[in-house]
């Protein structure tokens, strides 16, 4: 679909620059010409289709729907959904995670969104498609779906709700039902040029990531001994998943930035379990996001919420490895 591109990026790097193709700066360059047009494209594309679907589910409509409903443990996935089709990074998720406890909304399925919104949204599908295929994209969709309401389900079941902060608890204490919220009916064509909008928003707002992941990658693509990776994280030992969550969670960083991070590292020989293991420690957790719930949460609930979603990450990787 794509060969357009790399014949572009062909001609430009190796005719136009005269670069040769045997280089490591050739094999940079190309593959970042290639990789950020092609992202680019598809992220744009994506964005805009799940522009229409946010158009017509919109938030507080589903908060209402999740607080008022009682769906026998379906609202963990209807939340877990709604995390996958917003387009969050862990720490702008944050906010709506707030909004969600505001709302009344139960803890464990608010965690369930938390969980998956950074994980899994239309940038890092897009990314996933050009860069790894359609079969694996599935896999990490739903993947990370599940994730976050198995996690949102274990979770639920810690009554953790008294480790809520105070300002949160004063909150709920004094909580005013709230009015539902009517939306003013516009036809598709009245909502296009929004939804355009919008999509050229989220994509101006990762730009920069990605160019910055992508010259990452790039570098590590042309200039990386094939078997460096894959000497530490490759070889398929058990305690290679492991090191990986626990040196991804640390660090910080969105889907846009780490994906083209992520390819090369399975170039050069790490397992796609092991490199998505360490994807999704980098996106989902974070100091800054563990920074702002201090706002919601006390330390002790950052810690089993860090916890329970690390020990989720490692498994998914083993899983991974055992199915990719």
């Amino acid at each position: 679909m794509f060969d357009w591109l790399q014949n572009l990026a062909d001609w430009l790097i190796y005719s136009v620059f005269g670069i040769s193709a045997e280089s490591h700066l050739g094999i940079a360059l190309n593959f970042f010409v290639y990789d950020t047009l092609k992202i680019l494209i598809l992220l744009f594309l994506i964005v805009f289709l799940m522009g229409i679907v946010n158009a017509y589910l919109p938030i507080e409509k589903l908060k209402n729907f999740l607080n008022r409903k009682k769906l026998y443990g379906l609202e963990y996935l209807l939340a877990s959904i709604f995390g996958a089709i917003t387009p969050f990074c862990s720490c702008s998720s944050v906010p709506l995670f707030i909004g969600f406890v505001q709302g009344g909304i139960p803890l464990g399925v608010t965690f369930a969104f938390l969980i998956t919104s950074p994980l899994v949204n239309e940038v890092a599908v897009a990314m996933f498609i050009g860069m790894f295929g359609i079969k694996t994209t599935l896999i990490y969709a739903i993947s990370g779906i599940l994730l976050g309401v198995v996690g949102g389900w274990v979770l639920g079941k810690f009554n953790l709700e008294p480790l809520l902060s105070d300002w949160v608890k004063k909150i709920l204490e004094n909580k005013i039902s709230q009015d539902e919220y009517e939306e003013e009916k516009l036809t598709f064509r009245e909502h296009l040029p929004e939804i355009t909008r919008g999509a050229w928003e989220i994509v101006k707002g990762v730009i920069m990531y990605i160019i910055v992941g992508i010259a990452i990658g790039a570098a590590m693509h042309g200039y990386v001994p094939e078997n460096f990776f894959g000497r530490y994280l490759g070889g398929g030992q058990w305690w290679t998943v492991p090191l990986a969550v626990i040196i991804a969670v640390p660090m910080y960083a969105n889907a846009a930035g780490i994906i083209p991070v992520i390819q090369v590292l399975v170039v050069k020989g790490v397992p796609l379990g092991t490199a998505l293991a360490f994807m999704m420690a980098t996106v989902g957790l974070s100091i800054p996001e563990a920074t702002l719930l201090k706002k919601v949460m006390t330390m002790k609930l950052i810690a089993i919420y860090f916890g329970v979603v690390t020990l989720f990450i490692i498994l998914s990787g083993y899983l991974f490895n055992e199915i990719l």
